[in-house]
């Protein structure tokens, strides 16, 4: 199979930006944010090749991939996988937005 070009929704960019930018303002230095920010896209990287690795949603099309506390919600297109969401399982999961 062709690798997938990776898509990013505005909603996953922002995500991911809140979560890196929590971690660096309770840290008081970048560090972890950069390991972090590596470790996901590292695991986003994953679904070029490999876009069926995730499991099953709730909603239909819809996957999960989860690297340690994080969920990436994503969607397999035809010759793309878009990046729906990255949440923070130990949010609330009623905050919880995965697709418009």
């Amino acid at each position: 199979m062709a690798a997938r070009k990776i898509i990013w929704s505005s909603r996953a960019k922002i995500d991911l930006f809140k979560i890196l930018d929590f971690y660096y303002k309770r840290n008081g230095t970048k560090t972890y944010s950069r390991k972090l920010n590596s470790k996901i896209r590292l695991s986003v990287r994953k679904l070029m090749k490999h876009s069926d690795i995730g499991v099953n949603a709730d909603i239909q099309n819809v996957r999960n991939l989860i690297e340690a506390e994080y969920n990436i919600f994503y969607e397999i297109k035809k010759e793309a996988v878009e990046i729906l969401t990255v949440w923070d399982s130990r949010q609330n999961p009623e905050n919880l937005y995965i697709k418009d």
